[in-house]
């Protein structure tokens, strides 16, 4: 019977290999909104620095969205290294393979609806537990109580001036200047 003693061992060693196991990263709200919903057409020129764990990563965008559609084109070192368009059902995009891996079209598309889009909006699409709260200058986002991101915009509209999201959450933050 020497496999009878063999199975409590592998079982052990089955459940400690679990819980050392990381935990899987935590999922993304997942919000693609309307390109309507934004309630205006815009045509901007934006610089983007992204700041995380010590590393500054900067991009130039030109951000287009109409009531049919969300386009942008990302660009470094004047060569394009992303670009996305979203028609309200179907989000297509292309990168460059230099481009980090954790770049993803979807986040892309999120952070720029949670900076740019009506709260009320954004309110109406949010899963169970998830609110906004919107003070005019600044946006607070909240996962059962607790603070996931804040925002904050130097000027209305939302999408003139300097606005910061501080994604406490996966811990980083996004600066956009756009272009005067």
């Amino acid at each position: 019977m020497p496999n009878a003693r063999l199975l409590p061992a592998l079982l052990a060693a089955a459940l400690l290999a679990a819980c050392a196991t990381p935990p899987a990263p935590l999922a993304r709200l997942g919000i693609k909104l309307a390109p309507s919903a934004l309630e205006a057409s815009i045509s901007v020129q934006q610089h983007l620095k992204v700041e995380r764990k010590g590393r500054i990563d900067e991009l130039d965008a030109a951000v287009e969205v109409d009531p049919q559609q969300v386009q942008m084109v990302g660009l470094a070192f004047g060569q394009r290294v992303l670009s996305l368009n979203y028609d309200g059902k179907e989000l297509t995009s292309w990168r460059h393979m230099m481009l980090p891996r954790q770049v993803r079209a979807d986040d892309v598309l999120e952070d720029m609806q949670l900076t740019l889009w009506p709260a009320e909006a954004i309110a109406r699409s949010l899963p169970p537990g998830w609110r906004i709260e919107d003070a005019g200058l600044s946006r607070t986002l909240y996962l059962d109580g607790a603070v996931v991101a804040t925002i904050t915009y130097t000027q209305m509209p939302r999408w003139s001036g300097t606005v910061t999201l501080d994604n406490l959450r996966y811990d980083y933050r996004l600066t956009i200047e756009s272009a005067p």
